[in-house]
């Protein structure tokens, strides 16, 4: 259940929202995802049918960038689940959806070479 808080309090809120949710992240996240993700405040994961390796950056949207063989940029993508999310949350969500269910993921999401709005699943 979400409270609706007004006022300084749901800044607090907020916060406390997000730290919950960036540890959770970091609970699902392999050590060398963590360490890169402490880091540099990114993590890669690998898609679950065509092992392209994804670049999933800390955000809510166009935060995820596909990777070549190389290592080089390929484009962004853009999907993110329905709700008023942190970024921890939404971060964890695509990992699971790429690792998981990359096809499904890449299915409702946008491509784009520059940014742009979310796609939600």
């Amino acid at each position: 259940m979400v409270v609706a808080r007004s006022g300084s309090g749901s800044k607090t809120f907020r916060f406390e929202t997000e730290a919950r949710a960036l540890t959770l992240l970091k609970e699902w996240l392999s050590p060398k995802q963590r360490a890169s993700y402490e880091r540099f405040r990114y993590f890669d994961v690998i898609g679950s049918q065509t092992g392209t390796r994804y670049r999933i950056h800390h955000g809510t949207q166009t935060n995820i960038e596909e990777l070549s063989e190389t290592g080089h940029h390929v484009c962004k993508w853009c999907f993110v689940p329905d709700g008023d999310l942190v970024a921890g949350d939404v971060m964890l969500a695509q990992k699971i959806a790429l690792e998981t269910n990359e096809r499904g993921a890449l299915s409702v999401a946008h491509r784009s070479f520059v940014s742009s709005g979310p796609r939600r699943f």
